[in-house]
């Protein structure tokens, strides 16, 4: 009578693919979130979500490179050349013409957001924070609506998150979106004082934690090239 039971030998055999499969999903996975965080042409920051940060005291800056992207920037992705930043112009809160030359010399973080993302609304409140603690001639938070409503509803939703210490910037025309490569909402680039990105993220952050506080500070403290 044959036996059910499988041998030693093919039961080691299945353990075998079976490890062999739960690898190959694993790099595969790892191959997706790369290409995700990166958009195949950028330099990823190798830290994760969460990892310990020593963060500077006194006069000490960090390094503005990769070893930033960690904690609750972990997805942001530095541009290993930093391209000039275009978003074509767009209307300040008194409705005249800028666009990101007004910020040459200074460092801008431009936030694309719009009353109807839901993302946006978590995350307004922290850059609001981060425009409190560093805002001024050396640094702004530039946040960009790219909502179709135009700037009656972007002001009212920005007072109603009590974010109104952002000024208002609106680009009804959505054009910012295409020049900056926007996939989705909300997206934050930082700006470097020649006008020159530094590296974005795509999706919402914590930006009045720690690790974007020492971000924004390495980013002041870089020297603007001649």
């Amino acid at each position: 009578m044959t036996s059910n039971n499988p041998t030693p030998q093919s039961s080691m055999s299945r353990k075998k693919m079976l490890g062999v499969v739960a690898i190959g999903l694993a790099v595969a996975l790892t191959g997706v979130y790369a290409m995700l965080g990166s958009n195949g042409n950028e330099e990823v920051g190798g830290k994760t979500a969460g990892a310990d940060v020593a963060l500077p005291t006194g006069s000490r800056t960090a390094a503005l490179n990769k070893s930033l992207s960690t904690g609750a920037l972990a997805a942001f992705v530095f541009k290993k050349d930093r391209p000039a930043v275009v978003t074509g112009d767009f209307k300040d809160g008194q409705g005249r013409t800028v666009d990101m030359g007004n910020w040459k010399g200074r460092v801008a973080l431009v936030n694309l957001w719009a009353t109807w993302c839901g993302p946006c609304r978590r995350e307004m409140p922290h850059l609001a924070k981060l425009q409190e603690l560093y805002g001024g001639d050396q640094f702004e938070v530039v946040a960009l609506s790219v909502d179709l409503k135009g700037a009656e509803a972007s002001a009212a939703f920005l007072k109603e998150i009590k974010a109104d210490n952002l000024a208002l910037y609106v680009d009804k025309t959505t054009k910012a979106m295409r020049k900056l490569g926007a996939i989705g909402l909300p997206l934050t680039v930082l700006v470097d004082r020649n006008g020159r990105e530094i590296g974005r993220l795509l999706g919402p952050a914590d930006w009045a934690a720690d690790e974007a506080k020492r971000l924004i500070e390495a980013a002041i403290a870089e020297k603007p090239q001649s």
